[in-house]
């Protein structure tokens, strides 16, 4: 993997937290070549972090987000590009 890759922060908000959002999301993200975390923040929305290919990062998102709309109500995202920070894909406590 490179070490210099495009990196994106989503953030979710709606019923996200106490459903195993988190779980699906490493389950899915299993599916791509990626790096990074998903962790539930104290506000109620939940944290992804990804870095990789910014099309791995698009196929990612696009799942999450089908997959997982009726929990879904909305998402906020950052993208950048940098040194990758994370080795693999973990839920982060």
């Amino acid at each position: 993997m490179s070490t210099h890759v495009s990196h994106r922060e989503v953030w979710y908000t709606g019923h996200v937290q106490g459903v195993g959002f988190r779980a699906q999301v490493i389950a899915i993200a299993r599916g791509y070549d990626l790096t990074g975390f998903v962790q539930n923040l104290s506000d109620g929305r939940v944290y992804l972090h990804a870095e990789g290919s910014e099309k791995e990062i698009d196929g990612l998102c696009e799942t999450i987000e089908k997959s997982l709309d009726g929990h879904i109500r909305g998402v906020e995202q950052r993208n950048f590009s940098g040194v990758r920070t994370t080795n693999n894909f973990i839920i982060k406590k």
